[in-house]
């Protein structure tokens, strides 16, 4: 077998959990860790690096499932164009031409996204995405003017919820309510995160980080 990667081993762990008909986070509750231990937002460091699963946790996930070590490596060897996570989120590999386009609309409904901000679910509409986008990054087309002139009605943009979000990024954060919002990021602190909208007809918007379930960065737009 070649090197192990850190692609190939994430994605044994949502194979596994997927043919254990579990998501990643409730492979984890079962197994007595944290059930957030496998989301997509912890496969990395806030600072882009690459964080492995511990050997640990591996061990308890195949006492779990009653997976033999050599069943999980042939999960790690797995090869495919693209692979379709537990929950059916889209990962992309290096040769995938597609990503998940995803409406206003149905982002704001439950169930279309984990708390990492990574779509789930199946039968999306897909398009070719820029060059170099990240393997995490997936569409969502505007609706509304909150984002005019910047972005307009229909537009189409993408988004990586990996990627760092610092002051003055233009994000797209959910709410526990339900709304998807398109804004600027102007402030965010312990206590506090500040939304401005480009539509100055739109007022600031202010939460408590424990309002907002997830906020992830725009890195492209289709205009």
């Amino acid at each position: 077998m070649d090197m192990l990667t850190h692609k190939q081993i994430w994605a044994a762990i949502d194979e596994l959990a997927s043919r254990s008909s579990m998501s990643a986070s409730g492979l984890a509750r079962n197994s007595g860790l944290d059930p957030t231990s496998f989301n997509p937002s912890k496969r990395f460091t806030n600072e882009g690096r690459e964080r492995w699963p511990s050997t640990e946790s591996i061990a308890k996930i195949l006492k779990t499932t009653g997976t033999s070590i050599s069943d999980f490596m042939d999960f790690v060897e797995l090869k495919t164009k693209k692979t379709h996570y537990p929950s059916g989120m889209y990962q992309q590999t290096a040769s995938q031409d597609f990503v998940p386009l995803i409406g206003f609309a149905q982002a704001g409904v439950g169930g279309f996204f984990d708390d990492g901000g990574f779509p789930v679910g199946q039968g999306w509409e897909e398009i070719a995405p820029p060059t170099g986008a990240n393997e995490s990054a997936y569409a969502l087309k505007v609706s509304g003017d909150s984002m005019m002139p910047l972005y307009r009605e229909g537009d189409i943009i993408i988004v990586d919820p990996t990627a760092q979000v610092r002051k003055g990024d233009r994000v797209v954060a959910k709410t526990y309510e339900g709304e998807v919002l398109a804004k600027t990021l102007e402030r965010k602190t312990s206590s506090i995160i500040e939304l401005i909208s480009i539509n100055p007809d739109h007022d600031t918007l202010k939460f408590a980080p424990n309002e907002l379930e997830w906020i992830a960065r725009i890195v492209w737009a289709s205009q």
